[in-house]
């Protein structure tokens, strides 16, 4: 079997770089909280300026969007559409330990999203002009949110 040498090239890789935190989110209630702001500072102080941010809730009952940022209106319309999607109290939910919005709040995060990624450069998040990182509480009262925030790249 003839074959053919090829010759390959040494490419030059830089190093990867972590970079973790947490932050704790203090929520009003079922609402949305902007956290746009603390995400970019993260991905700034990380000092990677290439590579992707990972932003991570640890709850069940909240979750993280990206949403339209201009027009606090868009969010108020899709907490509209979602308290008539997913009613609170709804009498086919057995889980209910916690009050009527429990298990809503379930379910609400499991059609969201607990986790995103964004591309990093230039040590900023690669984000369009009107779009925004939230945490949007599903639960009815204050709650205390954590939420990893994880950058890799070099």
């Amino acid at each position: 079997m003839g074959g053919r040498l090829v010759r390959i090239s040494h490419w030059r890789v830089n190093k990867a770089m972590w970079y973790r935190k947490t932050a704790s989110i203090s929520t009003r209630g079922r609402d949305t909280v902007d956290i746009t702001d603390r995400v970019s500072t993260m991905v700034h102080n990380s000092g990677i300026g290439t590579g992707l941010c990972h932003v991570f809730i640890q709850h069940t009952s909240a979750s993280l969007i990206i949403c339209e940022n201009a027009a606090p209106a868009v969010r108020g319309d899709l907490e509209t559409f979602f308290s008539d999607l997913v009613p609170d109290g709804d009498a086919r939910f057995k889980h209910d330990e916690e009050g009527p919005d429990d298990m809503s709040a379930h379910v609400r995060t499991v059609l969201t999203a607990t986790e995103l990624t964004i591309p990093v450069e230039h040590e900023r998040l690669m984000l369009g002009t009107w779009q925004g990182i939230y945490v949007w509480e599903h639960r009815t009262s204050p709650h205390t949110r954590k939420v990893v925030i994880t950058v890799f790249g070099n």
